[in-house]
């Protein structure tokens, strides 16, 4: 996902939400927000191209038709059902495309749903469970944890992860790195709620800010990057715009 001196990095913005209307403001807030990071860690300041899917009573339909036309580019949600429709246009382009997810729950436990979009995926044969990698776990309902098991899905708990960062992302870019195209979707609630207060469903426990930052900063590096979603951010439970601040500086860091 870096980009090379000079390019663009393309943002769309999509303020969609099933239920919260807090984070429909996410996406705004968090470019809002990019004017405070001066720099990545690396010292390369990326340039911006913004857009935005206008939302309507077809909102998932509008989500599809908008990233089936995008390359690269980082997506701002409203909440996690937007990686339904993004995963589905993404797939399309791809032979065999992976999903790595960074979220507190699995999303799985009503495949029925596009909340529940790891299960919607897998069941509408949309996304093998050999191509899904999911990291930070730290509340999973019995049913989930039923679904991860018996499709022996990878995924990372944070007691795991815990003291053993560096190990852990050996082993995850190298179960990533054989798709021809990678989508990354950053559920902002794995981190704990020190950090990242401003969203709906907090789990304590959960990742530091630093230790989200690391796994960035590396799997950035990974050629075969695509697309990146960032969302669950609301700002209206937000504590001194602590957690957009932090999405904006992941932005940076996908640089």
């Amino acid at each position: 996902m870096a980009v090379d001196e000079g390019e663009i990095m393309k943002i769309v913005k999509i303020p969609y939400s099933e239920s919260v209307n807090g984070v429909r403001l996410g996406p705004d807030k968090i470019v809002e927000k990019l004017k405070d990071i001066y720099s990545n860690e690396d010292g390369k300041v990326p340039d911006f191209e913004i857009d935005k899917v206008e939302i309507s009573s077809d909102a998932h339909k509008k989500i599809y038709e908008k990233v089936l036309k995008e390359k690269d580019c980082i997506v701002l949600g409203g909440d996690h059902s937007i990686t339904y429709p993004c995963f589905k246009a993404f797939a399309s382009k791809y032979k065999n495309p992976g999903l790595l997810v960074f979220d507190s729950h699995p999303d799985c436990a009503n495949p029925k749903t596009p909340y529940d979009f790891v299960g919607k995926l897998v069941e509408e044969g949309l996304l093998k469970t050999d191509n899904i990698v999911i990291v930070g776990l730290s509340n999973i309902m019995p049913q989930e944890r039923k679904f991860l098991e018996k499709n022996k899905i990878d995924s990372f708990l944070m007691k795991d992860i815990f003291g053993n960062i560096e190990n852990i992302c050996d082993g995850v870019m190298e179960l990533v790195n054989h798709f021809d195209g990678l989508y990354l979707s950053i559920d902002i609630d794995v981190l704990d709620p020190a950090f990242a207060p401003g969203t709906g469903t907090i789990s304590p426990g959960g990742m530091t800010s630093r230790e989200l930052i690391y796994f960035v900063q590396r799997l950035k590096k990974l050629k075969n990057l695509r697309m990146v979603d960032i969302v669950e951010v609301n700002p209206d439970k937000d504590v001194n715009d602590m957690t957009s601040i932090l999405a904006a500086k992941l932005i940076f860091e996908l640089s």
